[in-house]
């Protein structure tokens, strides 16, 4: 064993996973690696083995989690499906003819996506497929249309039912369905704001999303109404199904997830969607998400055991609120150091890594944990649009066609008014809380 300051420990840990996660290794081999070899040098074999068992086991039993598996195979079923694709024909059918209406068609139809899938490479994958082909054939600015589908696509993220509150809460000690709650309106915000932005924007500059010729639009009829509004009834009735039954205090997450997954095959029944073929491939993806979650969540969870019990937390936590400007100064710093990790590791190993560390000091800051939680998730939304670490925007660069000839630049120039549109976000709901904390106040019921 080797006496290490806690300051050493905290270098060494913090910094060895920024560094490595440069080369390239997987985050989660990345993280378990520091832990453990940090682990030996300061508490010997023994105590290190105890330490990492202990925590991997406790968090592979907690039972909250059950809810990832079940709300990534409800995503699934419904993503492979096609139940929503009808609702963007409809859409398209109803906005095309105004500037930039391709654009809030895909701001639209992504929301619905959001509140359904949960997952944000299946969400930004059909938005590709579907959007980016007909907004490019159609005229429309390639970066205008990137930029719209990463950020719409990255909304799965945030609005429930997301994995990432189902793995955030227990983490902070906050309720799921809370959270839940507590993203409804940040999403809803953050959606408006993508399409007054678009709005705007193509009205100033009609090149950037031009409407399509009125001879090549057929007349929007009742019928078409009726047609629009049939397809919008399987979200709507999923997210009842799911977001309902939590909101009513009729069952907690993990039990609507369970609904969510059985509503999700019952559409797919009704519409004639349903094989054993998609729920064959609804389990090996289901199964795929939830083992990399469980995997990098357990080693996220050792790591911090060692850096706790190292008092390498109190080293950070007087750092921090050392701060100048008091609490919103240390707040302030917090959501920096949030936004700088999502530049260089995945969202999990984030939420992992720094809730258990930083919950303690925002409540002894005198935050309200749900709002400071949402905040933080809200943050998030900025890691996968922004490089190097930017997964929705690799998702969207692997699925576009190559005729379509986008390239990264382009994407990237596209991405960034959305990033300062989460940034008015977090301006907002820092200057009106309410915008998170009202709706799980009025919750029936206790939800876990």
């Amino acid at each position: 064993m080797i006496d290490l300051s806690p300051e050493a420990v905290a270098l060494l840990m913090l910094g060895g996973v920024l560094f490595l996660v440069l080369t390239g290794y997987p985050i989660a081999f990345v993280i378990g690696s520091v832990a453990f070899f940090v682990g030996l040098m300061e508490f010997g074999a023994n105590t290190t083995f105890h330490i990492l068992y202990s925590r991997f086991y406790d968090l592979s039993l907690n039972y909250p989690y059950l809810a990832v598996p079940l709300f990534t195979f409800m995503g699934v079923v419904l993503q492979h499906s096609g139940i929503t694709k009808d609702l963007y024909q409809n859409l398209y059918e109803v906005l095309g003819k105004v500037r930039g209406g391709l654009l809030v068609v895909t701001i639209l139809f992504g929301t619905v996506l959001a509140a359904c899938l949960g997952v944000i490479a299946a969400s930004v994958t059909i938005l590709s497929l579907i959007a980016l082909g007909p907004m490019v054939s159609r005229g429309y600015d390639k970066s205008m249309a990137a930029g719209t589908i990463v950020a719409t696509g990255t909304l799965g993220i945030l609005v429930p039912p997301s994995i990432m509150l189902v793995v955030y809460a227990p983490q902070a000690g906050l309720s799921i369905g809370q959270m839940f709650m507590g993203a409804v309106f940040p999403g809803l915000i953050l959606s408006s704001l993508y399409i007054a932005y678009v709005v705007v924007r193509c009205n100033l500059r009609p090149e950037l999303g031009p409407p399509i010729p009125a001879d090549q639009m057929p007349a929007f009829t009742p019928r078409k109404l009726v047609r629009l509004l049939a397809s919008l009834l399987p979200p709507v009735l999923l997210i009842v199904a799911v977001l309902g039954t939590i909101f009513a205090g009729i069952s907690p997450p993990t039990e609507a997830a369970a609904v969510g997954c059985f509503a999700a095959i019952l559409l797919a029944v009704v519409y004639g969607k349903f094989s054993w073929g998609l729920i064959g491939k609804a389990s090996i993806e289901t199964l795929r998400v939830s083992t990399f979650v469980v995997m990098i969540a357990a080693l996220c969870y050792a790591y911090v055991g060692i850096f706790m019990n190292a008092g390498a937390g109190d080293v950070v936590t007087e750092m921090i609120q050392s701060v100048p400007g008091g609490r919103w100064g240390a707040f302030a710093t917090i959501m920096l150091i949030v936004f700088l990790l999502g530049l260089f590791i995945e969202w999990i190993g984030i939420v992992f890594i720094i809730v258990p560390i930083f919950s303690p000091i925002l409540a002894d800051l005198g935050f309200n944990p749900l709002w400071a939680g949402m905040m933080i998730c809200i943050n998030l939304q900025m890691a996968f649009q922004t490089p190097p670490m930017a997964m929705s925007i690799f998702v969207l660069k692997g699925t576009a066609s190559a005729e379509i000839g986008l390239t990264m630049g382009e994407i990237i120039r596209g991405v960034i008014p959305f990033v300062c549109i989460v940034i008015l976000t977090l301006v907002l709901c820092t200057v009106f809380p309410e915008i998170i904390t009202w709706l799980p106040e009025k919750m029936i019921g206790p939800s876990i």
